[in-house]
């Protein structure tokens, strides 16, 4: 029989990819044939056929050995990546309402509401794009020069720029480079409608929407020019910022964690002793229930969890926090047990290494690669071949690739995958 020698020993090849899943009606997985413009109605939309129960491979993104981030808003997907033949490093398809993925046209005078496959992002720089974040309308992208410029709606001061009454966003070519920052950001992350960056000594600044306290400021007004964030973090170096909707989590490289925003389900409560329904400044929060020390945070909707050195998950707030369908409510943080993200006494060193938020469910990745989400199922986003609420983690198959990052919309969800053969 002949021998094929397909990789040399020791040499394995890697390749990473985009893999979607979720609901697709809005062109926010790039898979053209689940949009459709006949339903009018959004009800419409709400059906199997425009939805990808399990993770697909994107297949049309060029060039995948050089993907650099991905990011996932209200029903589109932002990538960094290179992109063959041309100087762009963006691409973004979805929802392009608010012109958060750039200005999107079939010809001049014709711009699209909905950009069904991935289509190059124009952007005011020659320097790649490295990271990306995106809120519900907005987008924030990062380059390797560390320059940030915002694209998308700024009806609250998201973007970084001054509010314009009655401004018309649709359709307009309107990216802008956000120069009230100091030259040191590295980091950059959107909640809803607001936007943090942080600095490489650990300083956090903030813009946006702060109605519920969630820029973190010291008030409840909206904030069109990013400002340093004091309060409790005054001193403390920041190194992770998480918020996907009003309620804020940051971590200091210490493990120390503080929290500020919303917290109307007792999410900051009693682990800051104060009974406000709305935090306006950063609160230091009591941890003791949580051994070691915190190396990862994610702040979803209603929820809070946090992953310690030991990659063991704690979760607190209201909704499916992973502790199986009779607990749906903690005012402290609670530990999920490890078995159900693999550890057992054939994978002991099994450990949840990164851990990410959705409005109201979450995904952990743990030290193999491998990735476990948990909570509402809404337009099949937990990569399950079926609809239902999972109120426990649960492996997601991912057809023998390497799972290094995802990002997670209201009912999307994008993985960064590496495929080793």
């Amino acid at each position: 029989m002949p021998t094929y020698e397909f990789v040399q020993p020791g040499k394995p090849q890697r390749t990473n990819m985009i893999y979607m899943c979720g609901f697709g009606a809005t062109g926010s997985l790039g898979i053209k044939k689940f949009y459709q413009p006949d339903k009018v109605k959004l009800e419409e939309h709400r059906t199997k056929d425009v939805m990808q129960s399990t993770f697909r491979r994107l297949s049309v993104i060029s060039m995948q050995d050089k993907i650099r981030d991905i990011a996932c808003g209200y029903g589109f997907t932002i990538v960094a990546a290179e992109v063959k033949d041309t100087e762009h490093t963006c691409l973004g398809f979805g929802l392009n309402t608010h012109s958060q993925i750039g200005l999107q046209q079939v010809r001049p005078g014709f711009p699209l509401e909905i950009v069904s496959t991935p289509s190059t992002i124009v952007l005011p720089t020659k320097s790649s794009i490295k990271k990306v974040r995106c809120g519900r309308s907005h987008s924030i992208l990062m380059n390797q020069k560390g320059e940030v410029f915002s694209l998308g709606n700024n009806s609250f001061g998201q973007c970084g720029r001054q509010i314009k009454e009655n401004e018309e966003y649709f359709g307009k070519d309107n990216v802008h480079k956000i120069q009230d920052l100091p030259s040191n950001v590295i980091d950059i992350e959107c909640g809803q409608d607001h936007t943090f960056f942080i600095t490489d000594d650990g300083k956090l600044y903030a813009c946006g929407w702060g109605a519920d306290g969630q820029t973190g400021l010291g008030h409840f007004d909206n904030q069109p020019t990013p400002t340093r964030v004091k309060g409790d973090i005054d001193g403390a170096k920041i190194v992770k910022v998480s918020s996907y909707a009003d309620t804020v989590l940051a971590l200091d490289n210490q493990g120390n964690l503080f929290g500020w925003g919303n917290t109307e389900y007792a999410q900051f409560r009693m682990m800051a002793n104060d009974e406000s329904t709305q935090f306006n400044t950063p609160v230091l929060l009591k941890t003791r229930r949580i051994p070691g020390k915190i190396v990862d945070i994610a702040a979803g909707g209603t929820m809070c969890a946090v992953v310690n050195d030991k990659g063991q998950v704690y979760v607190w707030g209201f909704g499916i926090l992973g502790r199986g369908p009779n607990v749906d409510q903690s005012s402290f943080p609670s530990l999920i047990p490890e078995s159900l993200f693999g550890t057992n006494q054939f994978n002991p060193d099994t450990k949840v290494e990164k851990i990410y938020a959705g409005l109201s469910h979450f995904a952990a990745i743990t030290n193999k690669s491998d990735l476990y989400t948990w909570g509402k199922n809404r337009g099949m986003c937990l990569g399950f071949s079926h609809c239902q609420d999972q109120y426990f983690p649960m492996r997601v198959n991912m057809q023998l690739t390497l799972v290094k990052k995802v990002a997670l919309g209201v009912d999307h969800t994008c993985a960064l995958v590496e495929q080793v053969y």
